[in-house]
């Protein structure tokens, strides 16, 4: 199930297109937005988040463990729009026209001594 989540904890199951769109339009400095997919039978966090600061979004993806964690940033919010679309449709290219970092050892647990 997907399922969208916004700055102040108000949850949408199961968005379309049209909602997900209102969902980041209406994004104010400092707000973020997640989708979510939960209950699919796979085990991790698998989702799609964008904060938006200073004219611009930063966008980052979890694919399932901590060690699959991207971050990118973008001023369009056509595109990143394109990009949480696709995330919630399943689309395989909807990754294309970032430069996506890796921050997945900012999740890592710290070396035990």
């Amino acid at each position: 199930m997907l399922i969208a989540t916004d700055a102040r904890g108000r949850a949408v199951r199961q968005p379309d297109g049209e909602r997900i769109a209102a969902l980041l339009a209406g994004l104010a400095h400092g707000d973020h937005l997640i989708l979510e997919r939960q209950g699919d039978g796979v085990a991790g966090d698998w989702y799609v988040q964008v904060l938006y600061r200073d004219d611009t979004y930063q966008l980052e993806h979890r694919d399932g463990v901590p060690a699959e964690h991207y971050q990118t940033r973008s001023g369009s919010r056509e595109d990143v729009l394109r990009a949480l679309l696709g995330w919630a449709g399943g689309e395989r290219t909807w990754r294309e026209g970032f430069a996506w970092e890796n921050i997945g050892a900012w999740f890592a647990p710290p070396d035990a001594p």
